[in-house]
């Protein structure tokens, strides 16, 4: 028993890493495509040369795009204070590389954003009032200064050594022509979830140091090839059972022309013995890209046939859309044995969707959710999808919503998809995202309802929605009533021991002055409660807190919790309430 937990741990650990790797990268995948661009049209061997537009090539490269990486990679773990150290830190190891510094940027952003997240720790709290803004420009500036000179002198020349280790690596592999090997990892790595960190956290980054030097580089097609999973779909589509062989079809075109790979993953799951198909496909089709000498100019993302096709230089087309074809020739051929072989009856399509939802829910650390949270449905106007790159399932997903509501009836909501790090706080907004973006998500527009689905392309919970918009707008139809606002006269005060506040967007600049003009009334009333500006999940759910929040806030953090006592407030600086507060204290 505790063999297999420490299994399933150290799967979760590797998966999660892997997750934070991509993360950094797959939020900059525009800018490397408009590198990539640049580089095939204007470049000397280009479509179009042109030297003075070629000249963007060489900044994008060496420190536009480590930088946007080492920004990215703070935010991740301390959101725009981390951003900052981490841009700054990365600077430390880009300055006098002799190879692009993606691997720094991959290292020093989360360690800015690390180290400034555990000063912050030890001395915010200890800050006094009307510092707060010496104490944040400062610390920041140190500590980015400090890693900045430790990533000159230490970083640098340790990950120039492992780049260049690892480039020779990779072309020595290449040489004995063992690259297709790699296929019988990738493959298999991608059912479980670890597509994204594999591409974009592995491949992409040496990809990119080898296109650099080389013009191009078939490391951009090992993850990306929609050969193989094509292959298996069409094999499902003809020789299928039930509702695999239904859904195949759509399938294999939101697969192959809309880069969305995750589509085929239940149906390897469903029969494992596919990945025997994919594996032989992604081999086949990394010999083919090898034997015509094929690559990109840059990464392909999403891995459709469109992007593959974008990305390809002058000459290589043919090598290209024959690796392509022939990885889906051959996994068609042996999926298609493997399914005219099978004796089963039971179709369990549906089952191993839900299946993969959950691996992907545990590779995050967190539970696939069950039911609904019982959330405020009423008024919603808007509705949007939210994922890493706001593209893909997203929208496929908010598609078919779309049409559900439509369907239903309902014509006051709207339906769109963004990437979840362009969330904008808005009232009357559902929030529509997978598990391990839920946390994301709600720190974005804290204000709105959030639901969690374990896949956009499937979701039961779907149909709960429409329920639930039905339902709301059949009360509100019959009742007319609109909320009660809150007032501060049956708040229990006496009990309070300790006072939050909460702005409706999270901005803890205008939260830090309002508790520091709420201390001072405090302390000219001659009372000492303990207040402090919070973020909506650093709450203690106790009925001694008592929460003061703007009225957009309310909504998410009646969702959350159900024991603090809550104070709505038209302005957390100057509403009149404050002062009836403090007089009630004890």
């Amino acid at each position: 028993m505790d063999d297999a937990k420490n299994k399933t741990s150290l799967k979760a650990r590797i998966q999660k890493l892997g997750t934070a790797l991509s993360g950094m990268v797959m939020p900059n995948i525009a800018a490397i495509i408009a590198w990539g661009l640049i580089t095939a049209i204007f470049m000397a061997e280009g479509w179009f040369p042109n030297k003075q537009i070629a000249e963007l090539i060489g900044p994008m490269l060496n420190y536009l795009l480590p930088l946007l990486i080492g920004y990215v990679g703070g935010r991740m773990v301390y959101e725009e204070r981390g951003a900052v150290v981490g841009a700054i830190a990365t600077i430390g190891v880009v300055v006098g590389s002799q190879v692009p510094m993606f691997l720094g940027a991959m290292i020093m952003g989360p360690l800015g954003g690390w180290c400034i997240k555990k000063l912050d720790s030890i001395f915010q709290d200890k800050v006094r009032s009307g510092l707060e803004m010496i104490y944040n420009n400062f610390t920041s500036g140190i500590m980015g200064m400090l890693l900045a000179i430790v990533g000159v002198y230490v970083v640098n020349p340790v990950v120039n050594t492992g780049s260049m280790l690892m480039g020779e690596g990779v072309d020595w592999i290449i040489s004995v022509h063992l690259l297709p090997l790699a296929n019988i990892f990738i493959e298999p790595a991608k059912v479980l979830f670890l597509n994204n960190a594999i591409g974009n956290g592995i491949l992409v980054p040496l990809g990119i140091q080898q296109a650099a030097s080389a013009g191009k580089s078939v490391l951009f097609l090992l993850e990306s090839n929609p050969g193989p999973g094509l292959g298996v779909l069409l094999a499902f589509t003809f020789f299928g059972k039930g509702n695999a062989k239904g859904s195949a079809p759509g399938a294999a075109f939101i697969q192959f022309i809309g880069g969305i790979h995750e589509v085929y993953f239940p149906y390897i799951l469903m029969k494992p013995a596919m990945f025997l198909a994919v594996i032989a496909g992604g081999v086949t089709g990394t010999f083919t890209f090898q034997m015509f000498g094929a690559g990109l100019k840059a990464a392909a993302s999403p891995g459709s046939i469109i992007a593959i096709l974008a990305m390809t230089p002058k000459g290589s087309y043919l090598g290209v859309l024959a690796g392509v074809v022939a990885g889906a020739v051959v996994s068609f051929i042996i999926a298609a044995i493997i399914l005219k072989h099978d004796r089963s009856t039971a179709d369990e399509f549906e089952a191993k969707q839900q299946e993969m939802a959950q691996m992907k829910a545990e590779s995050k650390g967190k539970e696939t959710p069950t039911n609904l949270a019982p959330a405020d449905f009423s008024g919603i106007k808007k509705i949007i999808f939210a994922c890493d790159a706001g593209m893909g399932s997203s929208a496929m997903g908010a598609s078919l919503l779309r049409d559900k509501i439509k369907k239903a009836g309902i014509t006051d909501v709207s339906v769109t998809n963004t990437a979840v790090s362009r969330l904008q706080d808005e009232p009357d907004l559902l929030v529509v995202t997978q598990a391990e973006l839920a946390e994301r998500a709600a720190q974005k527009t804290p204000s709105a309802v959030h639901v969690q689905v374990g896949n956009f392309l499937n979701s039961p919970r779907y149909d709960e929605i429409i329920a639930r918009l039905k339902t709301e707008t059949l009360i509100n139809e019959e009742t007319g009533a609109e909320p009660k606002a809150t007032t501060g006269s049956e708040l229990e005060l006496s009990n309070v021991k300790e006072i939050n506040f909460i702005r409706h967007d999270q901005n803890i600049g205008t939260s830090t002055m309002a508790v520091s003009l709420f201390k001072d009334s405090l302390h000219k009333a001659g009372k000492k409660v303990p207040v402090k500006a919070v973020r909506l999940d650093e709450l203690v759910d106790s009925s001694d807190h008592l929460v003061i929040v703007t009225k957009e806030a309310k909504k998410n953090l009646d969702i959350r919790y159900t024991k603090v006592q809550v104070l709505v407030v038209s302005d957390l600086l100057t509403d009149e309430k404050l002062a009836q507060i403090i007089a009630g204290l004890a």
